[in-house]
Order: C-alpha cells, then structure tokens, then sequence
C-alpha cells in the first residue's frame, strides 16, 4: 500500500499526491498535522518531520517530489 504523508498546505505534497493520480498510482494520504499515528509513522520511517514523504512498502520511502525515485519505489516507468 503506498502512503504519502504530508502537512495541510504544502505544494510538494500536492504535487506528489498529483503525479501518483496521474499515474494511476492508489495511495493513502497521512496528514502528520492532524493525525498524531501517522506523525509517529513518519518520524519512525525517516528520523524527521520533512514532507511529503511517500512510501510503498513501509521501509523505502522518497522524500519529497522526486519523478524518478517515486518511479523507482513504486515500479513505475516514466
């Protein structure tokens, strides 16, 4: 399951949530502002509270808006 964990109001985390959409990609969103497990989540997968954060498997994760390490991760070709 892939899992964008992000902050209300963030243009990176809109801009990964947009290009997951676009490629069809499902993914759930973790607000860290509002959901105190997902902070947890986050802090525990990264040592930080940096976002968006995107993640398939719970132990890789992308950080930030990167169209090829998104691809990569997630097995997705350009």
């Amino acid at each position: 399951m892939v899992k964008v964990y992000s902050i209300s109001n963030c243009p990176w985390c809109d801009k990964v949530k947009k290009y997951l959409k676009s490629k069809q990609v499902e993914f759930t969103e973790c607000n860290i502002e509002v959901d105190e497990a997902a902070l947890d989540e986050c802090r525990k997968l990264t040592d930080d509270d940096a976002v968006p954060v995107t993640t398939a498997d719970g132990k890789n994760f992308v950080l930030g808006f990167d169209k090829a390490k998104l691809d990569a991760l997630l097995g997705l070709s350009s």
